[in-house]
């Protein structure tokens, strides 16, 4: 599944729970992944670590193909720059990442100057 998500894939959302504040994060990757349950912790099985997922609506649907709930994840990987500010995303940030400010249930969040360019204090809050 691509990692550029569609508010359309989304319509099924009902909350998103932070694991974490999310008030000095620049960005926060996002992704679907397979859980056979619609609310809860969905299981993590990346490098790095989960900061945040979705709960869906009590009458969300199973995907046709697999027979699971796709729910929306929200991740940082080791190198991301809130882990190693000097890593490979000091500038810049990967395609998947959007400010987690701009995230809502049903909406994927949008790429702003802050998640893009640099750490959170050296930009002007929106």
């Amino acid at each position: 599944m691509s990692s550029m998500l569609q508010d359309n894939q989304l319509t099924d959302e009902e909350v998103v729970v932070w694991l974490e504040s999310t008030e000095n994060l620049d960005y926060v990757r996002q992704a679907l992944d397979k859980s056979t349950r619609r609310r809860g912790k969905p299981r993590y099985e990346r490098d790095g670590r989960m900061v945040g997922y979705a709960n869906l609506k009590p009458d969300a649907g199973k995907d046709p193909d697999s027979g699971l709930f796709e729910r929306r994840t929200f991740f940082l990987l080791p190198h991301d720059r809130p882990n190693n500010p000097t890593g490979p995303y000091e500038m810049g940030a990967p395609g998947e990442a959007v400010d987690p400010r701009t995230i809502s249930p049903g909406r994927v969040g949008m790429k702003t100057p802050r998640s893009q360019r640099g750490c959170a204090s050296e930009t002007v809050a929106s």
